[in-house]
């Protein structure tokens, strides 16, 4: 049925449920009101749907949190400032760094060993725990 076909009356319309014109109107009354009851009926299971996924995303997801003074590396970051010599393999991680700096919400200050501070924060996303070798180890002791 089309739209027009609701407000023009026409013989095939009229004809079509063997209704009086009251009761086709009321007719379309009850089926728009529950078309709006099955709008509701899909956002409330599009809302329980995204729960669904937030719970299973949040189970899987490690929260990094790094304290001042821990060794980090940090990503190479943008894509396009890798190293052309290396190719494909040139690294994807670069360091160590020190946290200088916990700022709140994910953001760290770094500095280098030699104590030269970063000018710009970055998301803790960005690194990942450092953890020295067993030469590094042996050259600390």
């Amino acid at each position: 049925m089309l739209p027009m076909e609701i407000t023009v009356r026409s013989l095939r319309v009229a004809m079509q449920n063997n209704l009086t014109a009251d009761e086709y109107s009321q007719a379309m009354l009850q089926e728009l009101e529950d078309l709006d009851q099955a709008r509701l009926d899909a956002y409330d299971r599009l809302q329980a749907q995204k729960k669904v996924v937030a719970r299973a995303y949040n189970k899987k997801t490690k929260y990094k949190s790094f304290g001042e003074g821990e060794l980090v590396w940090k990503a190479v970051l943008p894509i396009g400032t890798k190293d052309p010599r290396f190719g494909k393999w040139s690294p994807n991680w670069e360091g160590p760094f020190i946290i200088d700096k916990v700022l709140g919400k994910g953001a760290y200050h770094l500095r280098d060993k030699d104590g030269e501070r970063h000018a710009m924060p970055i998301n803790g996303q960005y690194l990942k725990k450092h953890y020295p070798t067993m030469w590094e180890a042996r050259a600390a002791e």
